[in-house]
């Protein structure tokens, strides 16, 4: 099927990098109980680093860059939503950002009239979509962290447990 053939492309661009020097491939994958074994054999991705989630201070960082240009109301605690983000990704905080941004153009566009989101009468960067705390719980309580949604919680991964998986050790 299509996943053999790219795995199969893959191993052959690998293969063929052996001859280079000063090159260093980097893969990332959210979902690293499901690489092939082939791609980690030793030569090709034989080296797995476990990126955590953000910690507070960075889950806060996240939330700011992604609604510094948005409006909030006085009542935002930016910090809370840092503390109920714990376990949640970077894509995950900006989706949640995202989401409350939608959010507050929906409950301007409900307050103002269909009209308000029609024709020129509509302007996003010159509408009065406050986000507020509750807008942000809102986009909160629709959220899940990427390994809830995946189903399962994936486990911190070491290189020697691939290689005994692998039959290696």
């Amino acid at each position: 099927g299509v996943t053999e053939r790219v795995i199969s492309q893959i191993l052959t661009e690998l293969d063929g990098l052996e001859e280079l020097r000063n090159v260093v491939v980097i893969a990332a994958s959210n979902r690293p109980d499901m690489i092939d074994p082939a791609l980690l054999r030793p030569g090709r991705f034989d080296r797995l680093v476990k990126v955590s989630s953000p910690n507070f201070e960075g889950r806060k960082q996240i939330i700011e860059i992604h609604l510094k240009d948005a409006p909030l109301a006085k009542d935002v605690d930016l910090d809370y939503l840092a503390r109920e983000t714990e376990g949640f990704s970077g894509a995950d905080i900006a989706a949640i950002a995202s989401e409350s941004k939608l959010i507050a153009i929906r409950n301007y566009v409900m307050e103002h009239g269909e009209d308000a989101a029609s024709g020129e009468s509509f302007d996003e960067e010159k509408c009065d979509c406050i986000i507020t705390q509750e807008v942000l719980l809102e986009a909160l309580e629709q959220a899940k962290p990427t390994e809830e949604r995946i189903g399962a919680v994936v486990k911190d991964i070491r290189k020697e447990s691939i290689k005994k998986d692998m039959g290696f050790v």
